[in-house]
């Protein structure tokens, strides 16, 4: 990214603003990429937790698979997930609050026994699906504001801050030769002045 600016005092001055404006800038950035990096980081903890779980939940369900052919799936179906919203640095995360289910009735006397059994295992299998899956979609958001974060962290530091820096000591070097040459052509001009008055 090139820096655009003129030989003058004003440049100068808007330069160093914006110079200053983001090494104030730039610690703050690094707070908030260490930080969504460890929330990142624990939701994805969490998402593997519920994943793990869900697969040995099903496979210890695999010796009953036969029973599952008699099972009625629609007494239990999803009612309603009640998610709401949590700010983690600035980011904006799905927070799960509330899954409730619609459990239709049932003949305890026609239905086999083990049918409660069954409403309470998919409920469980469910509930932790779900669980995994908002942590998936809450590591993908932090992650992604990470990604924004980190990149304007190395603009600021990679680019950014050395270029005004760059252009700052340019400005001023340019500024000094031309008091120095300003003040060479004074003496000049004081020099020849002296002599005329001389002669």
């Amino acid at each position: 990214m090139a820096i655009t600016f003129q030989y003058n005092k004003t440049s100068l001055q808007a330069l160093d603003k914006q110079l200053k404006i983001r090494k104030k800038a730039l610690p703050t950035l690094k707070n908030k990429e260490s930080a969504l990096r460890v929330e990142v980081k624990r939701a994805k903890d969490d998402a593997i937790k519920y994943d793990e779980e869900l697969k040995e939940a099903m496979k210890g369900f695999d010796n009953i698979s036969r029973l599952w052919e008699e099972f009625d799936s629609s007494l239990i179906s999803i009612k309603e997930i009640k998610l709401s919203s949590k700010k983690i640095a600035g980011v904006v995360t799905p927070l799960l609050e509330n899954i409730s289910f619609n459990i239709a009735p049932y003949n305890i006397f026609i239905h086999p026994v083990w049918f409660a059994d069954g409403i309470s295992i998919l409920k469980y299998l469910s509930e932790t699906a779900i669980k995994r899956d908002v942590y998936l979609k809450k590591m993908k958001a932090l992650d992604y504001a990470r990604k924004k974060t980190t990149q304007k962290v190395n603009l600021y530091e990679k680019v950014q801050i050395p270029g005004f820096e760059g252009a700052m000591r340019k400005i001023k070097r340019f500024l000094e030769d031309e008091e120095n040459l300003s003040k060479s052509a004074q003496k000049i001009v004081k020099t020849k002045h002296l002599q005329e008055v001389a002669s």
